[in-house]
């Protein structure tokens, strides 16, 4: 049974925040920090994990980052401080 991820990554000064879903995490922030094409994640340096929880499926998973994305940014900070209290 795999197990799927909703994470939140963040650039260095947390004014950009990405929502997505991914069932390894380590490969996916990985990915994020080794970016060599053009787009969303060089241009913000979204490469920080700041916030993830584990979904028992994809289904749930992209529920759940429908959720959050949809939410307001406040919603994103909250979670981010359950997570990364101080």
């Amino acid at each position: 049974m795999n197990t799927y991820y909703v994470h939140i990554l963040a650039n260095p000064y947390y004014t950009v925040l990405y929502v997505g879903v991914t069932s390894n995490l380590a490969r996916r922030v990985a990915e994020h920090k080794a970016v060599d094409h053009e787009g969303f994640i060089k241009q913000y340096h979204v490469t920080k994990l700041v916030y993830f929880e584990a979904s028992p499926s994809i289904t749930a998973a992209i529920e759940r980052e429908k959720q959050c994305q949809g939410g307001s940014r406040a919603k994103k900070l909250a979670l981010i401080q359950e997570l990364n209290p101080g």
